[in-house]
């Protein structure tokens, strides 16, 4: 069953995770997080299953977090805030996210990637 893969193609950071990904043979489902942004169930269960405080789930570095001025925003929304955030627009997510259903990452480390996907 291939993973699913969600990316923003010209992201470099996703770039960088497909190569990983065919180069490793790993079998995914590409999904343009822009085009089609995880929704908010999908986003908590990701988190869930990641064991990664939501807020690991903003795209720190964006453009679209600092014009919303979020660093602050965050520090104060509750979880359903950060989900309706997230789930508004793919640019405000941090990329890529890879998940079986079992396991997800979220970024792109060599390290990570070789011990969760990993053949």
């Amino acid at each position: 069953m291939p993973v699913t893969f969600y990316w923003y193609p010209n992201c470099g950071t996703c770039k960088k995770a497909k190569k990983w990904l065919d180069d490793e043979g790993v079998a995914y489902e590409p999904v343009h997080i822009v085009e089609h942004p995880p929704s908010q169930e999908e986003l908590k269960n990701l988190a869930a299953r990641s064991e990664k405080p939501l807020k690991k789930f903003f795209n720190t570095s964006g453009k679209k977090y600092r014009e919303l001025n979020l660093k602050e925003k965050l520090k104060e929304a509750d979880e359903e805030e950060m989900l309706r955030l997230l789930s508004s627009d793919g640019m405000l997510i941090k990329r890529p996210i890879v998940t079986d259903g079992t396991n997800v990452t979220v970024g792109f480390k060599a390290d990570e990637f070789d011990n969760v996907w990993g053949r």
